[in-house]
Parts: C-alpha cells; sequence; structure tokens
C-alpha cells in the first residue's frame, strides 16, 4: 500500500478503550494501566467523543489519595481544551499534519453516524510510513472499559 493513498481507516487502532465522562480518574488510570495504553477516549452513551485522556491528564490532575480520585469525574479533565478529530477517509499527510497543527499525538477517528470507529496514534502514522502497517494482536474492535453526519478533514469535538 502506498503512503500517499493511505487513509486513517487504514492505520487506525480499531480495538479502542474507551470511559464515560462520571467515571472517576481512578477508574481512567486503572483502564489505562490495565489495558496498556496511554490514550483513553471519553465518549457517551452514543459513542461520540467528548475529549481524549492521556496518562499525563489524569496524573497531573491527580491529588489526595484513591478516596478522592474515585469521587471526582473525568469529565472536569476535559473541562476548556478541544478534541481535535479525523474522519476515516483523511489522508495519513493530513492527519499528521493535523497532530503537529495541535500539538497532539493522538487523533480519535469519527465515522459518519458521528461515533468513534478508532484512534489514530503518532506511532501508527509512523508504521504507516515505515511500511510496517501490521498491528498489534487484538486491535480489530470498539471496547468501551465501561458501559456504553460525517466528519470532514479535521474538526472539533
Amino acid at each position: 500500500m502506498n503512503i500517499d493513498t493511505m487513509t486513517a481507516a487504514d492505520v487506525m487502532s480499531r480495538v479502542v478503550i474507551t470511559a464515560r465522562p462520571e467515571d472517576s480518574p481512578l477508574i481512567a488510570w486503572e483502564l489505562m494501566r490495565r489495558g496498556g495504553v496511554r490514550h483513553l477516549p471519553v465518549v457517551d452513551s452514543r459513542l461520540r467523543v467528548l475529549g481524549v485522556l492521556t496518562r499525563e491528564d489524569v496524573a497531573t490532575h491527580w491529588s489526595g489519595g484513591p478516596a478522592e480520585q474515585s469521587t471526582d469525574q473525568v469529565r472536569r479533565l476535559l473541562t476548556g481544551r478541544g478534541c481535535p478529530h479525523v474522519s476515516p477517509w483523511t489522508s495519513v499527510a493530513r492527519v499528521a499534519a493535523a497532530m503537529l497543527d495541535f500539538g497532539v499525538d493522538v487523533l480519535p477517528v469519527i465515522g459518519p453516524s458521528e461515533s468513534l470507529e478508532g484512534l489514530v496514534t503518532s506511532t501508527d502514522v509512523l508504521r504507516a510510513v515505515a511500511g510496517r502497517l501490521e498491528p498489534p494482536p487484538g486491535h480489530t474492535g470498539i471496547a468501551p472499559g465501561r458501559g456504553e453526519g460525517p466528519a470532514s478533514g479535521i474538526d472539533q469535538c
């Protein structure tokens, strides 16, 4: 496959662990730890992306012990920031440019139903450029961590 014709759908991870906005930072941290992931999309009941948490987001806002972290909600960690995302047919070149433009290393892939279809990370883009598109074992579907109009180009959640 030629890098010039590749799209987000060709390189994205399709197994995505998600959190709900009412989940606690403690739950989010545990989902990332157990799933071995650094990015955790926060989605509503229709899998619409509200934002993407990183391990750094949770660690930066960590204060107090597990009791405090189990009563807060991850929706507070998403306040005041945008959520750039791409469509499945966005070119890999445009995905890479968007990552640079927005200073992020992950972009949610939003499908025609406006729900999460996958994630493209900077590692996925590098694999495509290097010609190593074989995903790690098990990267083949959306997997909510708890609970349950097409975008064009780069949009905000």
